[in-house]
């Protein structure tokens, strides 16, 4: 009898206990608000698909290809619509790569005085930002198809170090050509996005002056554990949020809301298997998506048509 008293408290309590790990769990994978955003994805399609990227139409054409020939883990990913390329970045061997559209390497680029690059972004023909996550630097470098190495040590220079916390710095870039806005993602604690102007200084015969914006409603609004690259298009004005741990892109609008995403698990997307650290994004001038991974894995996604 008191083996079974003892049973009716015990059991409850072990109830209870689960359930508030439970909640735990799912408030810091958050959940609540990534279930609650796939209804309004689903009610709003009619709405939204001709008015945004729309990811959930795409569908993976190339998965887990090998980028054969480094020995480095690649970092971030942008396109280049002048040389129709993708750029990449390493850092224990900090070198720029520059990648053909179906991920084969075309020369590699050494980068001196980096510490950890982790974020490559195109800005105009031969100009381009690079990002030192440690230092939290930003870097204006000239790269032309004459250039054979890069020293930090020529290159316009903006240290933010906002935030130091070691390897929870900076990890993605995205431009805004229209507006000519930088914006940068600090990866964690929190997740945040923020928007740079006058940085690269693009117009020698005006003041060099640097504006900070920050919107902590929209970076409340995104409902991922980390974000790991960027990625800017101008034909909708919407930004691309990529977060390895959410496995997820993340569409944000004008507005700063998200309306899209494409999840990076097995069996969603087209994807055979789950991308396993997504590292980069990058949208080409036609509308296909690429994505990088660790271990220097190349995906493509393209837009199927729908009925």
């Amino acid at each position: 009898m008191r083996r079974l008293t003892q049973a009716r408290v015990l059991l409850p309590t072990l109830a209870l206990l689960v359930l508030l790990a439970l909640l735990v769990v799912a408030q810091q994978w958050r959940l609540f608000e990534r279930g609650w955003f796939m209804v309004q994805e689903w009610r709003h399609t009619a709405e939204w698909r001709d008015r945004s990227i729309w990811l959930p139409d795409y569908h993976a054409t190339v998965q887990a290809r090998p980028i054969e020939g480094l020995s480095s883990d690649v970092s971030a990913l942008t396109f280049d619509p002048d040389r129709r390329t993708l750029f990449t970045v390493t850092n224990k061997k900090p070198e720029v790569v520059e990648l053909s559209l179906d991920g084969e390497i075309i020369r590699r680029v050494p980068l001196i005085g980096f510490g950890d690059p982790e974020a490559i972004e195109y800005i105009s023909r031969n100009l381009y930002v690079i990002t030192d996550e440690r230092q939290q630097r930003l870097y204006r470098v000239h790269l032309d198809d004459d250039t054979d190495f890069v020293d930090a040590a020529d290159s316009e220079q903006l240290s933010l170090g906002i935030g130091l916390n070691g390897n929870k710095g900076f990890e993605g870039l995205a431009y805004d050509p229209v507006n000519h806005r930088l914006f940068a993602a600090k990866e964690r604690d929190p997740v945040t996005i923020y928007e740079i102007h006058g940085f690269p200084h693009t117009h020698p015969d005006k003041p060099f002056a640097v504006h900070v914006v920050e919107d902590p409603e929209r970076d409340a609004r995104l409902f991922v554990r980390d974000l790991s690259s960027l990625q800017y298009d101008q034909h909708s004005g919407h930004l691309l949020a990529l977060s390895d741990e959410s496995r997820l892109v993340l569409e944000i609008n004008s507005d700063g809301r998200p309306i899209s995403t494409l999840s990076l698990l097995g069996g969603r997307n087209g994807l055979e298997k789950g991308v396993p650290q997504a590292e980069g994004v990058a949208l080409d001038d036609h509308g296909r998506l690429y994505l990088v991974s660790e271990p220097n894995l190349f995906y493509v996604f393209e837009k199927q048509a729908q009925p």
